[in-house]
């Protein structure tokens, strides 16, 4: 069971890694969807295993994070976007 965690725990920090990565090198934006879905998916998925583990210190990082891409991928759905402006007749 331990070993399945730990196999788990790096895939997941492997996506955590490879998102960072593709917003170091342009390939996402930070303020995406894109890229705060997987910040959320990823970090969550890691709380879970660290509250399976009993990793406080690492349940309370992930959770933060989680909360925080949660709150901020939300954000992107609550915003109003500006309306294209037609041009005016002069």
């Amino acid at each position: 069971m331990s070993q399945d965690i730990n196999q788990n725990r790096r895939r997941f920090i492997g996506v955590a890694a490879g998102t960072f990565a593709a917003a170091q090198f342009g390939v996402l934006q930070t303020q995406s969807r894109g890229y705060l879905a997987l910040n959320l998916a990823g970090s969550a998925l890691l709380a879970v295993l660290a509250a399976a583990d009993a990793q406080l210190g690492f349940l309370l990082l992930e959770g933060i994070w989680a909360l925080v891409s949660g709150w901020s991928l939300y954000g992107t759905y609550s915003r109003k976007r500006p309306r294209s402006r037609k041009p005016t007749a002069a």
